[in-house]
């Protein structure tokens, strides 16, 4: 017993009072492995509760990264304590260096106070579509500074959490409802109108990704100056890839208008010349 508390009470370390023995280190250690150990069992208990069906995957991420920034940082105070340095003279002793700091780092500041609303109110979470400044992308990750985004290029698009709760933003996924797209195209005058309507609801009901129920369904929109404009409604789940399922329906409209005899106009112009008399014709004076 004296070995040990001799070998714990070993210095490794001293500068002026201050000693960093053995047993701080071990402390340090213990904190950082009983730290560790919580959050796996935070996120073990949250994960078995969406398997139950109790909290969705949004809230479980949520409340995962919440408690997980909690959880770290009382453990860093607990270690810089266990040490012996007083966290008081520290913030008494840089007071200036922190004033400094502050205002030099106040954006740093806003990100995480916005990553903390969001993850307490959960605008948005992990797996959600959203826009953004006109760009559509799938959350990855919303991280107490910032979020990822993976665009619909398959790019990873870092935003600052502020953009979050200051900037307009579309959440896609938010409702959790099936979701209407639009197709808009002309034809030209002198067509089948109830044709057009029949082809336009016949293409978006054989894609896949169009969901039956509500069925898809057409408008005629208004007589345009060289077209008859027609938008077409469906709806569909796939958010995320939403633009392809609209190229695939509008390579099938072609063709059907194509089999159909059934024209996509473009503008035209008709510009006329008038002959103006030339000076040599003038009468003389």
């Amino acid at each position: 017993m004296k070995e040990l508390k001799e070998f714990l009470e070993i210095v490794i370390f001293e500068s002026g009072k201050f000693k960093l023995h053995v047993f701080n280190i071990l402390e340090a250690v213990f904190i950082l492995l009983l730290a560790w150990g919580v959050t796996w069992l935070v996120r073990v208990y949250f994960s078995k509760k969406v398997k139950q069906g109790r909290i969705d995957e949004g809230k479980r991420y949520a409340l995962n990264q919440i408690l997980s920034y909690i959880i770290w940082i009382v453990a860093i105070l607990l270690i810089v304590d266990s040490v012996g340095v007083k966290i008081t003279t520290i913030l008494v002793g840089s007071t200036a260096l922190l004033v400094g700091l502050g205002l030099g780092l106040q954006d740093f500041f806003r990100d995480l106070v916005a990553g903390f609303i969001i993850l307490s109110e959960r605008t948005v979470t992990a797996g959600d579509i959203v826009e953004i400044s006109g760009t559509v992308g799938q959350v990855k990750e919303v991280g107490l500074r910032t979020t990822s985004l993976i665009t619909r290029e398959d790019i990873v698009l870092i935003v600052p959490n502020t953009k979050l709760t200051t900037d307009e933003v579309i959440n896609w996924s938010q409702n959790h409802k099936t979701t209407r797209f639009r197709i808009d195209v002309g034809v030209a005058y002198g067509s089948d109108t109830r044709l057009v309507e029949k082809l336009l609801a016949a293409c978006a009901k054989e894609h896949q990704e169009v969901i039956k129920t509500p069925p898809p369904y057409v408008f005629f929109k208004d007589f345009g100056n060289s077209s008859l404009n027609f938008s077409l409604y469906f709806f569909s789940n796939n958010l995320f890839r939403i633009e392809r399922v609209k190229s695939d329906i509008r390579f099938a409209i072609d063709q059907a208008f194509r089999e159909n005899g059934v024209t996509i106009p473009f503008p035209q112009r008709d510009v006329w010349f008038k002959n103006l008399p030339s000076s040599d014709s003038n009468p003389p004076v």
